[in-house]
């Protein structure tokens, strides 16, 4: 898992910076946007809030920007165990160094501060 940060409350939904995915996408040619909308995905592929993402199966390359929102936890987890499960999935969440998720999922993968 890739991990970044951004912060601000505002919302819990922030679209993906269009150069950050291409360079992402060049590295690791991804084949699901697993939280995604019709304005926003990047991937042919992608599971909405219709389709409830964390009740779907993750396989491939997954592309995770989830929202930042106190849900977090879930998104890392199903993250965290899609892996396991051999896809392999990049988030896009803020450093929370300080939260359980940070710790119980985020260390376990391949760290890159933006």
């Amino acid at each position: 898992m890739i991990t970044t940060g951004l912060m601000s409350s505002a919302t819990d939904q922030w679209a993906t910076p269009q150069g950050l995915f291409d360079e992402l996408n060049a590295e690791f040619g991804f084949t699901l946007d697993a939280c995604a909308s019709e304005w926003n995905h990047k991937v042919d592929n992608y599971f909405d809030e219709a389709l409830d993402s964390l009740k779907q199966e993750w396989t491939g390359t997954v592309w995770m920007n989830p929202p930042y929102g106190r849900t977090i936890k879930h998104w890392m987890a199903k993250a965290y165990k899609a892996s396991q499960e051999g896809a392999t999935v990049v988030c896009l969440v803020p450093a929370r160094t300080d939260t359980a998720w940070w710790w119980d999922y985020s260390m376990k993968g391949e760290i890159r501060f933006i």
